[in-house]
């Protein structure tokens, strides 16, 4: 499959910014992204297969083969808890480590055609959620801003240095972006503008997207794109392309308020009964879950179809494949991956269509575009 070269769409992209809106994914040229997420980096108990390998190159090759043409990579810092006012940046190894395997990881990925996102989510070391993160006071806040800004400004600098085409300031920062203490993230953010000349997002939470303040500081809306399909078990397909009609004319309004293009910074449902129920549960807190695959294909199908016909919509990074395709203790069988399912099959149809974010073709759209499995 030939692909675009990054180092050229990079410096094409930087057209957004001043571009046509919320249509300027389309006039930049660039295509859809295509996108999954690789991650996240091995810990010690698994050397040698994460971020820079030999087994990350397999599975960079079996995401081409199905037409992915973006990864994206996640450096993450670690929070002790919820009141913490402070980012450690060390992950499972030292974070000098960390840098060199992420940064030679983007270079295999631009050495095999793809693009790259690189994305900066925090591990709440007692297992909250990053998005309720309160240091309380605003001493707090202020100490909780400077470490976050040197957490995230190192890891713009490797984004910099390898010509990453997107970078993510920030994920699920719900407490910060959507409150009083937001103009402290729009500083994050023109921090990272200092070293980095790529295209700049945030992945909101997909329930606060339009609540996020910090939009206008973007180049890209992202949206951590985990919306419920269907409200209980048991709910026919057609009901779950009526939510994700729903979905889309959202992400339409809010392309149009910002004249912004929207990506789905991560998207996708467990291997399991009614994952659109619901579906950011975690898996790993799930016992013993019958895996069913038709589910899992279902609620891709029902999410994508509508949204792969909406000119604001850039595209999504699936949640999530492993660094080491050959890897299956990463997760419980019931969770998130789609490899070697019927999740992928859906996957690889909606990768190989045109979707209307695509440069237009000379002449008038072909009916060919439309995947039969993608209805």
């Amino acid at each position: 499959m030939i692909r675009a070269a990054p180092f050229a769409l990079a410096a094409l992209l930087q057209l957004l910014p001043s571009g046509s809106g919320a249509h300027a994914w389309r006039g930049s040229g660039a295509g859809g992204i295509r996108g999954v997420t690789v991650g996240p980096i091995e810990n010690a108990y698994h050397p040698g297969v994460g971020y820079g390998s030999a087994a990350y190159e397999r599975e960079l090759a079996e995401l081409g083969a199905i037409g992915a043409t973006w990864v994206s990579l996640t450096a993450f810092g670690r929070v002790g808890s919820l009141s913490a006012m402070g980012v450690d940046p060390t992950f499972e190894a030292p974070e000098s480590q960390n840098r060199r395997d992420i940064a030679r990881a983007i270079e295999q990925a631009h050495a095999h055609g793809f693009r790259v996102m690189l994305v900066t989510p925090l591990w709440v070391e007692t297992g909250q959620w990053r998005g309720e993160i309160d240091p309380k006071t605003d001493e707090g806040w202020a100490r909780w801003a400077a470490s976050y800004t040197r957490f995230v400004r190192g890891w713009a600098e490797v984004a910099e240095a390898t010509h990453v085409e997107m970078f993510s300031a920030g994920v699920e920062l719900r407490s910060w972006v959507t409150t009083g203490r937001a103009p402290s993230f729009a500083r994050v953010i023109r921090e990272v503008r200092r070293v980095y000349h790529g295209l700049v997002t945030y992945s909101a939470n997909w329930d606060d997207a339009d609540q996020s303040v910090v939009l206008g500081d973007l180049d890209v809306i992202g949206i951590n794109a985990f919306y419920p399909l269907a409200q209980k078990a048991g709910a026919p397909e057609s009901e779950m392309v009526a939510a994700a009609q729903k979905i889309r004319a959202d992400v339409h309004d809010l392309a149009e308020r910002w004249q912004k293009p929207v990506v789905f910074t991560e998207m996708g449902y467990a291997t399991r009964p009614d994952p659109a129920v619901r579906p950011w549960e975690w898996p790993e807190n799930l016992d013993r879950l019958r895996v069913d695959e038709h589910a899992q294909a279902a609620g891709y199908r029902a999410l994508l179809a509508p949204l792969l016909d909406e000119p604001d919509f850039a595209g999504f990074f699936v949640w999530r494949v492993y660094a080491d395709p050959d890897d299956t203790s990463q997760e419980p069988p019931w969770a998130f991956s789609p490899r070697g399912k019927e999740a992928e099959l859906v996957l690889r149809d909606a990768f190989t269509a045109l979707w209307a974010c695509d440069p237009k073709p000379r002449g008038r759209w072909p009916e060919a575009a439309r995947v039969p499995g993608l209805y």
